[in-house]
């Protein structure tokens, strides 16, 4: 068993304090529930977008400035997800949008990267952690910018190269770790209600074998639009 001192040795401040953080809100989550015996991970808040989120599966994401050449369901794993080719408008840039939304208030992320990898067969490089901002839309009151962390890395096969984007996207942040989502969904849910998740995962091709870091700022750029898309019309309920 990992000692705290050793924790502390390796310097992994920031998987303990998520460790203790989780550890928190499921004590203040309980609280409640042993009171009242309803308990909060039994009976979920509903999904008040459950409805638009399904429907990615089969219309896929409207995405401003990139047109939809091709969409439509995918097993990946053991799940469907919405595949969509898109390209960027007025240019040859063609981008690949594999996205799984939230099925249900039970639903939670998984190994969704695993099943991404294998389904591409990639062998993964020059792997590392990135973040990006995106402006909270005009409809949702009350919100600052969000900030979105994810995974980008070069998936390569015999065939191509892509530069590869991916995190878990909700409706006041992101990232590609199923804990920080678990987290916040946590904190969601002790104020009545839930943060509804997608997973996203982007590719763009690249030079093979190339530079990854070449490709980011146009990652970005697509990443952000997504994540702004979600925000407006799937993630948040808007009255």
């Amino acid at each position: 068993m990992l000692s705290l001192s050793k924790l502390v040795k390796e310097r992994q401040y920031p998987q303990l304090i998520a460790l203790l953080l989780l550890v928190l809100l499921l004590f203040i989550g309980a609280v409640p529930g042993y009171v009242t015996g309803k308990w909060q991970w039994k009976q979920p808040p509903p999904i008040p977008t459950l409805k638009e989120l399904k429907q990615i599966r089969t219309k896929g994401l409207t995405i401003p400035g990139w047109q939809t050449i091709e969409q439509k369901e995918q097993i990946v794993g053991e799940r469907k997800w919405s595949l969509q080719t898109i390209q960027k408008e007025g240019t040859d840039k063609k981008a690949i949008l594999l996205i799984l939304p939230q099925n249900g208030p039970m639903d939670q992320p998984q190994v969704e990267w695993t099943e991404v990898k294998s389904f591409w067969q990639w062998e993964i490089a020059q792997e590392r952690d990135v973040e990006f901002t995106v402006k909270a839309p005009p409809s949702v009151s009350n919100q600052t910018d969000v900030k979105v962390k994810a995974r980008f890395f070069r998936g390569s096969t015999k065939q191509q190269t892509f530069a590869v984007l991916q995190w878990y996207a909700w409706a006041n942040g992101g990232s590609p770790s199923q804990l920080n989502w678990f987290i916040a969904d946590q904190s969601a849910q002790w104020q009545k209600h839930r943060a509804a998740w997608t997973a996203v995962s982007v590719a763009i091709p690249m030079e093979p074998l190339g530079q990854v870091s070449k490709s980011w700022e146009e990652a970005k750029s697509l990443g952000e639009i997504i994540q702004y898309q979600m925000m407006s019309s799937i993630l948040i309920k808007h009255t």
